[in-house]
């Protein structure tokens, strides 16, 4: 199980994820091409380890274990793996 970032990251991009991400799968980050023109921070679900650390760091409450996005939001779990395919 991958953790994914939801609606509320939309337009705030904190990155607060990406700075305590023990294996750098959370993208773009500030300093990558294509952060400006991105809407929100994506992870990998390849690459996720289950640390928790992105849903500690979140001021937003974006993040949400895969089998714990509200169903709302079900659409962003596609929407994170597909920024990686």
């Amino acid at each position: 199980m991958a953790y994914v970032i939801t609606a509320p990251c939309i337009g705030t991009k904190d990155a607060s994820c990406t700075e305590v991400c023990p294996v750098d799968c959370i993208h773009p980050t500030p300093d990558e091409p294509g952060y400006e023109e991105a809407e929100q921070l994506f992870i990998d679900p390849d690459e996720c380890i289950d640390c928790d650390a992105c849903v500690e760091a979140c001021p937003v409450d974006a993040v949400f274990g895969e089998d714990q996005v509200p169903d709302e939001a079900t659409a962003f779990v596609a929407k994170n793996a597909a920024f990686f395919a």
